[in-house]
């Protein structure tokens, strides 16, 4: 710069001294861990998190290394529960060999009663080339769960909390029905399943309830959750009017809860053109939206768990 000015006239001068400065360039936001989650979950080394696939098992240890940093411990039945079931693929059945990641948070009033919060790891992998991120299908649930836990460390919940991160929901629920199966506490201790699959593209502004119509005592207790932001909490996607693609109720991990007589709600956002497509990518999320539907996640966790069982 100093050569340049060298060679400016006096006038020339003057006016670049005249000119005010550009303001500085602000500081990039500092990414918060939710967002951070969602990136590294579903980053391409991950390999779109196949069951049995070793993108799966790095997302796996990403998530047990997240788990021990937040201090959620292991039940006794150990952190890892797996399985091997045959499930589906393009070409048809084939056996997978996966693994359920397991946690859990004690509670205060009501330890001896479980809240199951089930979010799966899993994608479909790498087809024809393409890696399949699966960011909103389901880093998002994940992280949304991550980011559960790290509050109810912070303020215990008053019931117990089993946190199961499951593999194989693309593949059939295979590990949700394995927990269920083969569950690390007696079913009729879980006093209920939260589902998070597909948290983060609440572009339209709701993120779904679905399970009111089958367990309608939990409609009261959500339904003064109020919005966080841009988001607010929908109900539906679960009654007889509700045929086909529309109906949610085993749409997800919460189906083998269903099927087993367990309570359930599921909370996610509606389809959108990126859904199972390999445009599911981390940089198609708006992270205040994902962000706003997190926290509403979290104030809804809070109701069910202070008003079930009063």
């Amino acid at each position: 710069m100093r050569l340049l000015l060298i060679g400016l006239s006096a006038a020339a001068l003057l006016s670049a001294c005249a000119t005010p400065e550009a303001p500085p360039t602000p500081a990039p936001a500092v990414e918060s861990q939710l967002i951070a989650d969602l990136r590294i979950l579903s980053a391409d080394d991950m390999e779109g998190r196949d069951t049995g696939a070793p993108g799966g098992e790095r997302a796996r240890a990403y998530i047990i290394q997240r788990l021990e940093a937040i201090g959620v411990a292991a039940p006794p039945v150990g952190r890892l529960q797996p399985f091997s079931a045959d499930g589906r693929t393009r070409e048809g059945p084939r056996t997978f060999n996966g693994q359920n990641i397991l946690g859990v948070i004690p509670g205060t009033r009501a330890g001896h009663r479980w809240i199951v919060v089930t979010a799966h790891y899993d994608h479909v992998g790498v087809n024809d080339g393409q890696i399949f991120n699966g960011a909103d299908d389901n880093a998002s649930g994940v992280a949304t769960a991550l980011a559960l836990a790290e509050r109810l460390k912070a303020e215990a919940p008053d019931h117990g909390v089993i946190f199961a991160f499951l593999d194989g929901e693309e593949r059939g629920l295979l590990g949700a029905r394995h927990f269920v199966n083969v569950p690390p506490v007696p079913l009729e201790s879980i006093a209920l399943n939260v589902n998070y699959d597909m948290t983060a593209r609440a572009d339209d502004g709701k993120l779904w309830v679905t399970g009111t119509y089958q367990h309608p005592t939990l409609r009261p207790i959500l339904e003064p959750v109020g919005p966080v932001g841009n988001v607010s909490l929908s109900f539906g996607k679960d009654t007889p009017q509700d045929t086909g693609a529309d109906n949610w109720v085993e749409a997800s991990d919460h189906a083998a809860f269903f099927r087993a007589g367990l309570p359930f709600l599921y909370f996610g956002v509606d389809y959108h053109p990126d859904y199972h497509r390999p445009s599911d990518d981390f940089e198609r999320v708006t992270p205040e939206t994902f962000t706003n539907a997190t926290e509403l996640s979290i104030n809804a966790f809070r109701a069910l768990d202070r008003a079930l069982g009063r």
